[in-house]
């Protein structure tokens, strides 16, 4: 999806550099014809700084059930946010989608392309100064809320195998090495969570993700010895492989 998005929008840019040096020379650019631009260009940035930081403090302010759900964000928030308004492929579409016969076709996808320029370029470049001069900082609220949620699922998986041991099929030294795993990842998502890690949990966590790479990329290195000596198939050597990627990408969870 991401390839076809980036594909889309280097056609629309296509067809606008096609089209634009034609719509310049109908234009006729003069000195009113840019400022007004430069009005436009203005108009939408100014709207949108005010518009963002009214409509997201106004259901706060009117709904206390919103405001309790969702505190009042700092107003750098916000303000980011409403900096960060860059106008792309879709208005670039609306404008080329109008037929040639529309009145003022030339100018609209002139504005347009301006008003993209503007705030591609203008916006886009100066957002690591206003990130400084905002003080943004990253909260930590993303982290935070994936370890909560892994959290919750290892504390249903403790449940559930709380469960199972009463139906008598689970042998008790498989429970008791999976409840260890479980409190251990438990223990190393909550540390995580709280920003405390006393018991030294994260310290261990990297020390055993080492030693697992290193013995499953002895295990890959094997696995091609094999392969390059005949003794298994290229077919079988990739199945393994995979088998080798799962658990490796699951080392970083």
């Amino acid at each position: 999806w991401e390839i076809l998005t980036f594909l889309v929008n280097a056609l629309l840019f296509a067809l606008i550099g096609l089209q634009l040096p034609a719509i310049v020379e109908r234009l006729h650019l003069t000195a009113s014809l840019v400022a007004d631009v430069a009005y436009v260009v203005i108009a939408v940035v100014v709207v949108r700084l005010v518009f963002v930081p009214v409509f997201t403090y106004a259901p706060r302010f009117l709904f206390r059930r919103i405001r309790e759900r969702d505190p009042y964000p700092p107003w750098q928030a916000p303000m980011m946010i409403a900096w960060t308004g860059i106008r792309g492929a879709v208005s670039l579409a609306a404008a080329l989608a109008l037929p040639q016969s529309v009145p003022g076709r030339d100018l609209i996808v002139f504005v347009t392309f301006c008003v993209i320029l503007a705030t591609l370029v203008g916006q886009g470049l100066t957002l690591p100064a206003v990130v400084r001069a905002l003080h943004l900082e990253d909260d930590g609220g993303a982290e935070r809320e994936d370890a909560k949620a892994r959290i919750k699922a290892a504390e249903a998986a403790l449940a559930r195998l709380e469960e199972l041991e009463q139906e008598g099929w689970v042998r008790d030294d498989t429970a008791e090495r999976v409840r260890g795993t479980y409190r251990f990842r438990t223990n190393r998502f909550r540390a995580r969570y709280d920003g405390s890690d006393g018991d030294g949990v994260e310290e261990r966590s990297a020390a055993f993700q080492r030693l697992r790479r290193e013995l499953l990329e002895a295990e890959r290195q094997a696995v091609v010895g094999l392969r390059n000596d005949g003794v298994i198939t290229e077919e079988v050597m990739l199945r393994v492989q995979r088998d080798i990627d799962l658990e490796t990408s699951r080392l970083d969870a």
